[in-house]
Formats: structure tokens, sequence, C-alpha cells
């Protein structure tokens, strides 16, 4: 199945926006609360003013040895991505907050800003996903996911798919909206590789990440209806399925119902479709917009320069122009070969 899981594609779980964390979100509340200006360099140094102040209020309660303050101020840190200084102040808590070493698990092991040590990164999360101590329950299934992400990798600890299976499968909690909705789309796509194969699992899996509003998985869900996989074949289901999570942004679902269009003669729109992927380049904002991993936003953007190069080569949807066709068939090999040959060879058998 294409959409499977490789090590190195995963990224890591959040800390989640819980009672405690107060000031979590404190870069999206200042920026609703900025007026919204004509001149943009004035809108960026009124939020740079409010960062300024919430930085200041944050320093003086740290000063009054305010212990929750010291926690906010090095979210306020971490969200401004000024590492060092979010990890210096962790430091300070660690061993009394939680949450504090939830991050300093996410700097050490992905390294951020400073040099990473994936097995130090490991044991804070460890430390976490073993407690029983109720200061720590919420982080638990978090925690969990991030574990089974290590062990899947062989980062920090020796790589196992059968402990990374174990901590999902905890993480996941059976389907829980308030278990780790990451760990259940994990599943679904570990559960469509050659070695862990069990396309029942992954259909689950997905379906229930889908129910708990997994982008990820609603668009993997929509491809396994089209195809059969796992599941009875329907493609009725498999166009609600991707046209919905196309219109929340999953690029790799777009693909596929540019794929649809396309296959059901519905050439202008394919086209239409396709030339929106063609223009996409951002991957890094992509991700960080969708939460979806970026090898499947690329096969996206693959599938849709190749039906556009299609629909332009036998001039279907739009002016035909094989010259053009030309280019976007080798833009969407520089995306992803794998899926422009998989289609090269549909075009070759007269499936496309």
């Amino acid at each position: 199945m294409e959409h499977k899981l490789e090590p190195k594609q995963l990224s890591e779980e959040k800390l989640p926006d819980g009672k405690g964390n107060s000031l979590l979100s404190i870069h999206s509340d200042i920026k609703s609360s900025v007026h919204i200006l004509d001149d943009e360099n004035n809108k960026r140094k009124e939020e740079q003013e409010l960062l300024e102040k919430v930085e200041k209020l944050l320093l003086g309660k740290v000063k009054e040895d305010d212990k929750a303050a010291i926690f906010q101020l090095g979210q306020f840190y971490f969200e401004s991505e000024r590492y060092e200084e979010a990890k210096y102040q962790f430091e300070k808590i660690k061993d009394s907050d939680f949450q504090a070493q939830f991050q300093l698990g996410i700097i050490f092991y992905d390294g951020l800003g400073t040099k990473a040590d994936p097995k130090r990164g490991f044991e804070y999360m460890l430390n976490i996903a073993n407690s029983t101590n109720p200061r720590a329950h919420h982080l638990l299934p978090f925690a969990r996911y991030n574990v089974g992400r290590a062990f899947f990798e062989g980062f920090g600890v020796k790589q196992s798919d059968a402990e990374a299976e174990r901590w999902w499968l905890l993480a996941a909690d059976d389907g829980n909206p308030k278990g780790s909705i990451k760990a259940q789309t994990a599943l679904g796509m570990y559960y469509s590789r050659e070695d862990s194969l069990n396309l029942k699992q992954a259909f689950f899996w997905h379906s229930e990440a889908t129910g708990n509003g997994s982008l990820e998985s609603q668009g993997a869900l929509g491809v396994m209806y089209q195809t059969g996989q796992g599941v009875r074949q329907d493609f009725d289901s498999a166009f609600e399925c991707l046209k919905e999570a196309s219109e929340r942004g999953n690029v790799y679902a777009m693909g596929h119902l540019v794929g649809h269009f396309y296959g059901t003669k519905m050439y202008t729109k394919a086209a239409e479709l396709a030339l929106r992927l063609t223009l996409l380049e951002n991957i890094e904002e992509i991700k960080d917009a969708t939460d979806c991993l970026p090898i499947f936003i690329t096969k996206g953007i693959a599938m849709g320069c190749f039906y556009y190069a299609r629909c332009l080569h036998i001039g279907q949807g739009v002016k035909k122009d094989k010259d053009l066709a030309q280019t976007y068939y080798s833009k969407a090999f520089q995306f992803d070969s794998a899926v422009t040959q998989r289609l090269q060879d549909m075009v070759t058998h007269g499936v496309i």
C-alpha cells in the first residue's frame, strides 16, 4: 500500500494544550488582539511590542519565584523558537514539572537549539510515559506516542517494531479521542507496511483517527476505499473522504481526487485541481499548516503535475500543448519518481 510508514518520516507529538498551559498558545492569543492594519510594518511592530510586554511580565513573575511563570516563560521562548532560553527555563523546574520534562524531551530528541541528544530526550519521555503521578496523567498518551516513535526510528534507543507498536497501542487508547490521534494514524500506516501488514487493522485505525479529526488518516482512508484495501471497495465513500480531506488541505488526497476526476472523464475539474497542485512548493509550510507528512505531500503534488501533464498531452480539459506537458512530466518526476513511474505504467497499459 502506498500510504505506509517508514523510519524518519514521523513528526513529534507536541505538548497538549491543557489546563496548566494558559500561555501555551500565547502567539495566537497575541495575534488575535493585534488590530488589522493596512500598514504591514506597523502591524508587525505592534505585535512585537505586545510580545515584549508579555516577556517582561513573565520575567517579573519569575523573579518573584512564581513556579508556574517559569514554565510559561520557557513555553513562550519555545514557541518563539528561542530554544536555548527555553531549555534554560525548563531545566530549572524539570524535577517537579512534567510539562517541562516533556519539552526538554522534544528539545534534546530533535536537537532544537542544542546538540541533539536523543538518548536523553528518550529518557525524559519514557519517564513521563511510565509515570503514575496524577500530574503527568494528561501527558501520558502523547509521551507514549513519542516513545513509540523513538523505538520505530531506533533513535536514542535500540530499534524495535514490536516496542513501537506496543507503545502506540497504549497511546492510541482504543481510539479514544483524548488519546494520541497521531498514534492512531501511525498505527494505520504501520499496519500498511509489508513487515507488519494487516490492512483490516490499518483501516480500523485510520477510521478511528479520521473520526477524531486526523487529516492525514482521512486521505489514507479515501485511498483504501478507492482501492478496496482493508475494506470493500466503495467509490462513493472514497469520493466523500477524498473530497472532504482535500477541502481541509490534504495534498495527498487532492492528488487522488484529481485521479478520480480524470478517471470519470471530468477532465476540466481534473485539470483545474491538478493545476492548483502544480503551484504548491513550500512543503514545510504545508506540513505545519496541515500536520501531514512531507513525503505524502510531495506524492500529492507529483500526482497533480502528472495528471496536468496528461491533460495537456492529449488536450483534455485544457488546450493541447505537448511541449508544456513534458515540463510537467519532469516536474512530477522531481517531486516523486516512484509515483510518476506508477502513473506512467498506467498510461502504458491504457488505464489512464
